[in-house]
């Protein structure tokens, strides 16, 4: 499969100005992806365009990242309802640290070359900046976009000079890497693409050279219909201590059935067959979830490491009852284990409406007493209406209990032997 065929094929294609996409299958560019360093960790919308990134290495076209020290102390309006927050240099430069060994980790070191745009624009002059960049930026341009347009409405919180000349900005990091590092094409976002047009349009103006565009669709819960953005409510993080390997593991393997193969192809560097093969067994027993199994493992492992990929597999397992917790033995998985569920230490012979309280399953014993009642109550997977804990009931003085069905409504549960 070529290059243009994979990434059609993969749904990493949303919009382009490439005249025809069959260039890209025989004939090396430099291409670069901005992120503006604006949190300490990347989300997985930030990693579908990696996916998107990694393809065009792996076809042999040479990767630029630019780091946005200098957007990243204005923020980028696009999307947002009103101004952000601007942060420190300091905290700028701690996060672009953070964002670039999530990049080594997924493309591997040595295979993008690294710029950051606060190099070229720290000593840029104001009016340099108006007459080399402003005098090419129609202003009809800039107040044609959707969110000026909707910032400035009767309902909208206004926007400043500031965010509102960010699209300069990036527009020029576009023209500087095209003179500089020979890059003729930018990969982005949907939401990206405006800004990202207002650099080929600088470039056109300036050199009367060709440069292009090429975006990715953006990847939305279809619960809140809200793109998976790092502003966002329910962010799901790269950075393992924003968000652990289980609970990242556990986010893919919950995925509905309708999403599953759109996010095998956009997600994973498994092979159309295989991801066929996949969502044929799927259909095959849906309750298996067998193509969300192999999601989970594989994008886990491409950010987490695969030992990581393990763990938060059978940390899973254990808290969905597939397997017995006595397979969880070793301290790290234990710990692992902790990070997910409340983890409460008892004396031998609890009351267990007592017990399910102090794990916070219930607000009180009251409570307790009736979720015991109604057999919604379990011990290590098993229904209980017990109304004290045994020794029979641990496995190596540990159980898991559970208030109702889902795994997040569980607490491991450990006799205190001091």
């Amino acid at each position: 499969m070529t290059l243009s065929e994979e990434l059609q094929w993969r749904g990493l294609l949303n919009q382009t100005t490439i005249k025809d996409l069959n260039t890209l299958d025989n004939t090396s560019i430099t291409f670069y992806w901005g992120v503006d360093p604006s949190a300490d960790s990347m989300t997985i919308g930030n990693l579908a365009a990696a996916m998107l990134v990694k393809n065009l290495i792996k076809h042999g076209h040479k990767a630029v990242a630019l780091i946005g020290g200098a957007t990243g102390l204005i923020g980028d309006p696009d999307g947002k309802s009103q101004e952000r927050d601007l942060i420190t240099q300091d905290e700028i430069n701690s996060n672009k640290e953070k964002i670039v060994a999530q990049y080594n980790k997924i493309f591997g070191e040595g295979n993008f070359d690294l710029v950051d745009n606060y190099d070229w624009f720290k000593d840029f002059g104001y009016l340099n900046f108006l007459r080399e960049v402003g005098k090419n930026v129609p202003m009809r341009q800039m107040l044609g976009r959707d969110f000026v347009q909707s910032r400035l409405s009767e309902d909208g919180k206004g926007i400043s000079y500031a965010e509102f000349s960010y699209v300069l900005i990036q527009a020029y990091d576009f023209l500087y890497l095209f003179n500089n590092h020979n890059v003729t094409l930018q990969v982005c976002g949907a939401d990206q693409w405006g800004n990202s047009i207002a650099g080929v349009d600088l470039i056109r103006r300036k050199t009367g050279n060709e440069a292009n565009v090429l975006s990715i669709p953006l990847i939305v819960d279809d619960i809140t219909g809200v793109k998976f953005g790092k502003s966002e409510e329910g962010a799901i993080w790269l950075d393992p201590n924003k968000t652990t390997p289980t609970s990242f593991y556990q986010f893919w393997i919950n995925l509905p059935d309708n999403n599953v193969e759109s996010y095998l192809k956009i997600f994973t560097e498994l092979s159309k067959e295989e991801i066929e093969n996949l969502i044929e067994e799927n259909k095959a027993d849906f309750k298996e979830r067998i193509a969300q199994k192999k999601l989970a493992y594989e994008v886990t492992k491409l950010v987490h490491g695969e030992a990581a990929a393990i763990k938060a597999q059978k940390v899973t397992d254990v808290l969905t009852s597939k397997v017995n917790l006595n397979e969880i033995n070793d301290e790290n998985l234990l710990n692992e284990l902790r990070k997910e569920i409340p983890n409460v230490k008892i004396v031998e012979n609890a009351e267990l409406a007592q017990v399910l309280v102090d794990a916070s399953l219930a607000s009180s014993k009251t409570e307790a007493r009736q979720l015991i009642a109604n057999n919604a109550v379990s011990i290590n997977g098993q229904k209980s209406t017990k109304e004290t804990l045994e020794n029979s009931d641990f496995i190596d003085g540990r159980l898991i209990l559970r208030r109702g069905k889902a795994f997040k409504d569980s607490a491991l549960v450990e006799i205190d032997n001091k």
